[in-house]
């Protein structure tokens, strides 16, 4: 008598859903983030400039198809990223973050349910630093607009880009997302830096200037909303350091934009 033969039973469908990931040098980590995408995308497309270390490799060898685009600027080039996705909804992801556990399931659940109901969903994002995980100060449970009808576009913009949602229908998802912020507090220091400088840029090319005393008002904005108010003090001592480093963020903003009017005054 012959042996019953296994059948393999089918995975899930993939949803019609892109994931998109823009890149530069991100080989150590690229690889978890299309993972979690591949698991429920029909696509996922990288859109790299010009990494030198093995992203391209790692990307197609985790299930994403990549292309390469010479640097445009982060709105532009999320907006040539979102222009390869073929499905009418796409998911967008940087390369250090990734969809948590449980993501999956809960996007099936809302893709067989309500997604028509919203042009834009919110995912639920938390927030690592350096091996602390940050559930308070609002950078455990933070809101961000990355599920989208594919006809969606970012706003022109330096840095902080901001999606263009006028007119559309905007809702909060229970799908969450992980964001591993630094590989090293250097690091991640100059990027804030740099971040400050693009934003300087941007405000004061709108007509925006900072007073003497905007930095330090700012800064203690921040101290107070994010740290206080918002129990960012509860996260212990890991946490303090990623709030020291916004802190010294937020004054750098505003000195830099105080600088760049000082200097058009004259």
């Amino acid at each position: 008598m012959a042996a019953p033969t296994s059948v393999a039973t089918p995975g899930p469908r993939p949803l019609p859903l892109a994931g998109v990931v823009i890149t530069r040098n991100e080989a150590d980590r690229i690889a978890r983030c299309v993972r979690s995408l591949a698991e429920v995308c029909a696509e996922v497309w990288v859109l790299d400039s010009g990494s030198t270390d093995a992203t391209a490799e790692l990307a197609r060898a985790a299930g994403a198809q990549v292309r390469e685009q010479a640097w445009l600027g982060f709105a532009a080039q999320k907006n040539a990223a979102i222009a390869l996705a073929t499905q009418p909804w796409v998911i967008l992801l940087d390369a250090d973050e990734w969809l948590a556990d449980g993501a999956a399931e809960r996007l099936r659940a809302l893709f067989a349910g309500e997604v028509e109901r919203a042009d834009v969903w919110e995912l639920r994002r938390r927030t690592h630093y350096l091996g602390a995980v940050l559930h308070f100060g609002g950078w455990g449970n933070e809101k961000v607009k990355r599920l989208f009808r594919n006809d969606l576009r970012f706003k022109p913009g330096h840095v902080h880009e901001k999606m263009d949602v006028g007119g559309r229908r905007v809702r909060t998802s229970g799908v969450r997302m992980e964001h591993d912020t630094a590989r090293s507090g250097a690091e991640y220091r100059a990027k804030l830096d740099r971040y400050a400088r693009l934003f300087a840029e941007q405000a004061h090319a709108q007509g925006r200037r900072a007073s003497p005393l905007a930095p330090g008002l700012h800064a203690a904005a921040y101290l107070l909303k994010t740290v206080l108010l918002r129990g960012g003090f509860l996260d212990g001592p890991g946490a303090w350091r990623y709030h020291a480093e916004h802190v010294r963020y937020v004054r750098a903003k505003y000195r830099y934009l105080r600088a760049l009017g000082s200097a058009a005054a004259r």
